[in-house]
């Protein structure tokens, strides 16, 4: 076994983590956008005010999601270089 390579299983280990960091990142920044969306609506907002809640919303999403991604991928590492 060549110590300098990854398993197979640590290959899959990965594979799945960040296919779970994906879809986590995408629900979060959608929930959050989802919060912005109600707001907007509830509130009746229109035009400016309206438009202004959405591009804001998808901001806070967008980040939302990067965050959870590169928070989920770093714990994984973290994880695998403790050997866990």
């Amino acid at each position: 076994m060549d110590m300098g390579r990854e398993s197979r299983r640590e290959k899959d280990a990965m594979t799945v983590e960040i296919g779970f960091a994906l879809v986590t990142a995408v629900a979060r920044a959608a929930a959050v956008f989802a919060v912005a969306l109600t707001l907007a609506l509830a509130f009746d907002l229109s035009g400016a005010e309206k438009k202004g809640a959405l591009v804001g919303g998808a901001l806070l999403g967008a980040t939302a999601g990067i965050w959870r991604l590169v928070r989920v991928l770093r714990r994984f590492d973290e994880q695998r270089r403790m050997g866990r």
